[in-house]
């Protein structure tokens, strides 16, 4: 497990009657709820253990590791409890569709097309946490901070700076062709700096990004 936080099990409230627990499956990219499953202690044990989502088969009466058969094992980044301490949400990085009818959820419906591949959106969450602490505190030897102690024209002056990069860097990636992975790395990398000094940029102004999703949602449904 990838999470920063240690992960208490004898909080875990078992159901007395079945010594089981529902556990709720979630991407980390994205937030989809992937399938929901059932562990015992010796289930939420080896997912401690090992990184990978286990469950206990109710059919079979036995451990299961999820992708066992197929492959399509589920690695877990987080666990977590829920108020009553009686459901477990599991953050996984999934190796593949979830659902044994090989779509990426057990939640897709019969017939409906396939999910588009999820971006790790969700992650620039994470990004923004980090930025919007900063500039609270402005803790000493961090670049964000010394960003935003510049104020607006500083950090304005960085996005304007990035954008021709990436700008330069498309054109490059466009004379290179499609299969130069040299180029396509340093549009990816340039383009994280565009993004990265952008929220820097809201974080001056004061203006949560949420703001912005506010506006492309309006527009996309316009």
């Amino acid at each position: 497990m990838t999470s920063e936080h240690a992960f208490d099990a004898s909080a875990v409230r078992f159901d007395e009657a079945s010594g089981l627990v529902a556990g709720v499956v979630q991407d980390g990219a994205d937030g989809r709820v992937l399938m929901v499953g059932w562990l015992d202690r010796e289930a939420l044990d080896a997912t401690l253990a090992t990184g990978e989502a286990h469950f206990h088969s109710r059919s079979r009466g036995r451990l299961w590791r999820k992708g066992e058969t197929s492959g399509n094992v589920l690695r877990v980044r987080d666990i977590a409890l829920d108020c009553d301490a009686d459901a477990l949400l599991l953050t996984v990085d999934p190796a593949g569709p979830t659902c044994h009818r090989g779509t990426r959820s057990c939640f897709d419906l019969e017939g409906a097309p396939p999910d588009p591949a999820a971006q790790g959106f969700a992650w620039l969450e994470t990004l923004w946490t980090t930025i919007d602490e900063r500039a609270a505190l402005r803790p000493e030897g961090s670049y964000t901070s010394r960003l935003l102690d510049g104020g607006v024209d500083a950090v304005a002056r960085k996005v304007t700076e990035e954008a021709t990069e990436v700008l330069m860097a498309a054109k490059d990636d466009a004379a290179a062709g499609p299969d130069s992975d040299a180029t396509r790395a340093s549009l990816a990398g340039e383009t994280a700096d565009l993004l990265y000094h952008t929220l820097v940029l809201l974080a001056e102004r004061g203006l949560e990004p949420a703001e912005v999703i506010d506006v492309l949602r309006t527009r996309h449904a316009g």
